[in-house]
């Protein structure tokens, strides 16, 4: 079954399941991309800090996937959020993806050690927007006082550390109120929500990984979802996720195992 599609708040469509890269290096990201757009998925998430776009790019460029059946997300970092910072970083990020364009381009954090630039930022990303350098903005790591903040176009998405012991309920109910698409990073867990014995119960109630399982959660939730993976037959088993659905009682027992717990860096002082 193919990846279904969400249409944004501006009209462009984005593959639900994706493909993430943060943490592998440049030359493992070419393999596993590779092995991820073999194996189904067609949408491609990493960032500048990331270091591993040109990585990425062989791939892309190597798998004779026509440009317009991919998907390419990339990020802006903390410390290029002034206008021209901003425009030498899309520009230096699609010279090493070697694009023209890419399909999301997201502010990577509001970088408040830096106050108020993310509204500077976030300008500029609006011309990039109507330059077709990228077809959709958006945001990652942002609270509600963060987006307050922004003027002009809304976000088309947020990406934020979302998974099942960290489920940000309230802000993803109010990101999806105000027509923003919530896109969940680290959706495993880091893989310690594997380990929960809710969803390791639900897995070997249905016949699925538990990796399987909460990828799940995260699509019928509505979530865009980029689970990362540099093991093969794990690349190829997170895309093996639309033979089966959750019941509404599954899903609420995955929902209810959420403590709170973060994993990744807090948007207030990261």
């Amino acid at each position: 079954m193919a990846v279904p599609n969400i249409t944004l708040n501006d009209g462009t469509a984005i593959p639900q399941l994706g493909f993430g890269t943060w943490q592998v290096p440049d030359d493992v990201a070419e393999t596993s991309v590779a092995t991820a757009l073999a194996a189904g998925y067609r949408h491609i998430d990493t960032a500048a800090i990331y270091g591993n776009e040109e990585g990425v790019g062989r791939a892309l460029a190597a798998s004779g996937i026509p440009r317009d059946e991919l998907f390419v997300t990339t990020k802006l970092w903390n410390d290029k959020h002034a206008k021209d910072d901003a425009r030498k970083a899309i520009e230096t990020s699609l010279t090493k993806l070697g694009l023209d364009h890419v399909d999301l381009y997201l502010i990577h954090w509001p970088a408040t050690k830096f106050p108020g630039l993310f509204v500077e930022a976030w300008d500029a990303m609006q011309e990039f927007k109507a330059e077709g350098l990228t077809r959709s903005i958006g945001v990652s790591n942002f609270n509600t006082e963060h987006l307050d903040a922004l003027h002009g176009a809304t976000p088309a998405i947020n990406q934020i550390e979302m998974h099942p012991t960290f489920g940000q309920h309230e802000l993803r109910e109010s990101l999806l109120a105000a027509g923003i698409r919530p896109e969940a990073w680290s959706p495993l867990g880091q893989s310690k929500d594997l380990e929960n014995p809710v969803i390791a119960g639900i897995a070997a109630e249905i016949g699925k990984t538990p990796a399987q399982v909460i990828i799940r959660w995260h699509l019928q939730l509505g979530t865009v979802v980029i689970p990362k993976s540099v093991t093969p037959s794990r690349i190829t088993s997170n895309f093996d996720v639309f033979d089966f659905e959750l019941s509404d009682d599954q899903v609420a027992r995955i929902t209810a195992v959420d403590t709170g717990t973060r994993l990744g860096g807090d948007p207030l002082t990261m």
